[in-house]
């Protein structure tokens, strides 16, 4: 069985406003064992695009490689634009080692309300995947039902919103509580390009233009969040 720890400890600081909140790395980033491509640091396999998507976005011409620049330039991007990332799960076993999130055992979730309180200006959580098993979204309305707390549906167009309300302090009063909204956005990963092709919005922009493709869509889906 392997123990797949999460590499990183969460990238958060004092004035982030939108936390990227996902599962796991790859286990290769646990074990070291990178590619030419990927970078060490969140979010950092080459083959979950996320930062090619933003790379795109915002124009930023990012090296994809082992350097500490690379880590860098993300370090940069993320505290100029208030972004955070503290991915839910600390741990977990594998029998298989690969990244699926369905094979995932004996999982142990990060606090991630704990973190909330500790940095009170976060007011918008960016999941990297929607509430199919063992997705961040998934792991997310478990743990806050430790706190008693629920999602309160805002639209349920793709990427879904959702809504739900926390107070700053332990004593909470009507007037100090806050409202954080959560974005379930389309999954970066490979996996996720079924999916996409499947949905309507996807295959009327497909119509309008064939070179339209599922990087596309995730580009367009990114941008209003990222």
């Amino acid at each position: 069985m392997f123990k797949h720890k999460h590499p990183y400890k969460p990238f958060i600081k004092s004035d982030t406003t939108k936390l990227i909140v996902g599962t796991l790395p790859p286990p290769r980033f646990s074990t070291g064992n990178l590619l030419d491509k990927d970078v060490n640091f969140c979010y950092g396999s080459y083959y979950n695009s996320l930062w090619l998507y933003i790379d795109k976005i915002h124009n930023l011409m990012l090296r994809f490689d082992n350097s500490q620049e690379a880590i860098n330039e993300r370090k940069t991007f993320l505290i100029n634009n208030k972004i955070g990332v503290c991915d839910i799960v600390d741990s977990c076993e594998r029998e298989k080692i690969d990244a699926s999130d369905l094979g995932m055992q004996n999982i142990k979730l990060r606090d991630v309300i704990g973190y909330l309180k500790k940095f009170p200006n976060i007011n918008t959580i960016l999941f990297t995947g929607g509430n199919s098993k063992n997705g961040p979204e998934y792991f997310f309305r478990k743990h806050i039902k430790d706190y008693k707390l629920k999602l309160e549906l805002v639209s349920n167009e793709v990427p879904r919103i959702h809504q739900f309300v926390m107070g700053n302090n332990e004593i909470e009063s009507v007037n100090n509580k806050r409202v954080i909204k959560t974005v379930s956005l389309t999954s970066a990963s490979g996996s996720a390009n079924r999916a996409i092709g499947s949905m309507a919005l996807y295959k009327q922009l497909k119509s309008r233009n064939s070179k339209f493709n599922t990087f596309d869509f995730r580009v367009l889906q990114y941008r209003e969040f990222l």
